[in-house]
């Protein structure tokens, strides 16, 4: 083999590297992300299925928790609130964590006890709130402490995981059908 066909045939290896590079690497990351997601552990929860991110190898991701988009359209999660089991609508719209009177109940705040002057915004109109802050909202390992949140006397069927429990996580990130929330 003369100089110049080894030159072309070093020339023609590097390409071929390159190209490996180029196309089949991004390929094989994106196959590892959707195996990261199909990895996840199912647990149902209240008809709100939340997964407990995980490796490749299955090991758990610690302080992540993968939310999967319910028939509905929209994103749903079965929390334990300081205690209490509270099933929240994500609402990235929504500036604070809003809880129904019933839940409010529930979690032993005694709503009926609590001073409703904050005008709240929403998309039925105009409603009073009261503002309380919640001592922990934990979504699988994802867990967030003092919490500002408002309790909505009336004009709130479901409560809504708002911007300040999502606003402390270190990211959350839509990925198709699933909500993958970050600590």
């Amino acid at each position: 083999m003369k100089g110049t066909d080894l030159i072309a045939v070093g020339i023609l290896a590097v390409g071929i590297g390159a190209a490996v590079r180029f196309f089949i690497e991004p390929a094989i990351d994106r196959q590892e992300a959707r195996e990261e997601t199909a990895a996840a552990v199912q647990t149902e929860t209240r008809n709100a299925r939340v997964s407990v991110a995980s490796d490749i190898s299955g090991a758990p991701i610690a302080n992540a928790a993968i939310l999967r988009k319910e028939n509905d359209g929209h994103f749903w999660a079965t929390a334990n609130v300081d205690g209490t089991s509270i099933r929240f609508m994500v609402d990235t719209g929504a500036s604070t964590v809003a809880l129904t009177f019933r839940d409010a109940q529930r979690m032993g705040l005694a709503p009926e006890s609590l001073d409703y002057r904050w005008a709240i915004r929403t998309a039925g109109g105009e409603v009073k709130g009261a503002s309380v802050l919640i001592p922990t909202i934990r979504i699988g390992q994802v867990e967030v402490e003092n919490v500002e949140g408002m309790v909505l006397r009336d004009g709130l069927s479901q409560s809504l995981l708002g911007m300040t429990f999502l606003g402390e996580l270190h990211s959350y990130e839509f990925r198709q059908h699933n909500l993958i929330l970050r600590q």
